[in-house]
């Protein structure tokens, strides 16, 4: 019975440690996975922190209008010096400035005696040549009946031919001088050569007026047409492209602060100035009431129709390489592509990009100074 006793304890015993043996083999396997769970954690949650974490933006078309303003210089649309075309004194003057005037209107009278006299005689020779020829006509006519009865040679009745001819030509001659003092006399009446306002005088009564112009000769008036105006305007070769047949502007004028004035484009020198890399266009506005003045300066305001693919981004999104200006972009799989950029516009906090930008790119804003292509990076919102 002793022995039956003894036999079934040490099954009993032999059982408890079975059992704790296999309780301290699943501790320790516990142990050992969660030692592990936390070595992969760990290293999983070391690689995340070694990917770069980044904000993008998307680059977007530009839409709307471009506004942009400009200086322009007002000129009339035809202004002219006006000279004497003839020597002599000044009898008259009937305009002064701001007297508006028409074409063919009286300006001044200017005195020639001597061209005066000179056409008194050349009507008197006139009349003396008409009279030489009449007497040279009957003359040649009565010797030409005479020569069929032989009553005179020929060569008497050539000759006689001949002078009647040159008395003829005499005539012609004393018309044409005529004529000429006649047209010297007619500069004697200085006349407006289109419509437009005396913005000038140079001259009073008595004055020596010496015909034509010189450095030294002022002119006797100035006149400008000041309806309409024309409007020159030097572009930059950035925005020529967009300059259209008959596109629409607006003046501003310092000395009208609530007013605007339209203006429309006329033509332009179809090139480019060399040295200012400008484009000159001409405008013009009606001004029918006056209002503006010639030879000032004006404001001209131009609403342009953004280009195509045109991308604004912000400065935080550039990188300065040794390469040149570029952005990081990122592709479908969040890689890294580095693009090179040109500028077109600089705003200050914004750029407009010219090429190496297209709409629908995505945009890393402030990227690391080490980032490079293909690096894969984590973005953020």
């Amino acid at each position: 019975m002793l022995k039956t006793i003894h036999s079934h304890l040490h099954k009993h015993r032999h059982k408890r440690l079975i059992i704790a043996l296999a309780v301290f083999l699943l501790i320790l396997l516990l142990i050992i996975f969660l030692r592990v769970y936390a070595s992969i954690r760990l290293r999983n949650e070391t690689r995340a922190d070694a990917v770069p974490v980044v904000r993008v933006m998307t680059a977007e078309q530009e839409t709307g209008m471009d506004r942009i303003v400009l200086p322009g210089n007002v000129q009339a649309w035809h202004e002219s010096p006006i000279y004497a075309r003839t020597n002599g004194y000044v009898k008259q003057w009937y305009v002064d400035i701001g007297s508006r005037v028409k074409t063919g209107d009286l300006l001044a009278v200017i005195e020639t005696p001597e061209l005066d006299a000179q056409e008194r005689q050349a009507r008197a020779d006139l009349k003396v040549a008409i009279a030489n020829n009449k007497i040279a006509q009957i003359t040649a006519k009565r010797w030409r009946h005479l020569v069929k009865t032989e009553s005179v040679s020929q060569q008497e009745t050539d000759e006689k031919v001949s002078i009647a001819a040159a008395q003829e030509a005499a005539v012609y001659a004393a018309q044409a001088n005529l004529q000429r003092l006649q047209e010297l006399v007619g500069f004697e009446r200085v006349i407006a050569p289109f419509d437009g306002v005396i913005t000038d005088r140079a001259t009073d009564i008595g004055d020596l007026i010496d015909a034509g112009s010189s450095t030294s000769t002022p002119p006797l008036f100035r006149i400008a047409q000041t309806s309409p105006l024309r409007i020159y305007v030097k572009i930059p070769q950035y925005y020529s492209a967009r300059i259209k047949p008959n596109m629409a502007v607006t003046l501003n004028f310092a000395e009208h602060p609530k007013q605007t004035f339209p203006a429309k484009l006329f033509e332009t020198a179809h090139a480019i100035d060399p040295k200012t890399r400008t484009l000159l266009a001409q405008f013009t506005t009606k001004n029918k009431k006056g209002e503006l003045l010639p030879g000032g300066y004006t404001e001209v305001l131009f609403t342009l129709d953004v280009p195509p693919n045109t991308v604004i981004l912000p400065v935080n999104t550039l990188l300065f390489r040794a390469q040149g200006l570029q952005v990081a972009a990122l592709d479908k799989d969040n890689k890294v592509v580095l693009k090179s950029i040109t500028v077109r516009r600089d705003f200050g906090s914004k750029i407009e990009i010219a090429t190496g930008v297209m709409p629908g790119d995505r945009i890393i804003l402030n990227p690391p100074d080490g980032i490079i292509n293909g690096e894969t990076v984590r973005v953020v919102s």
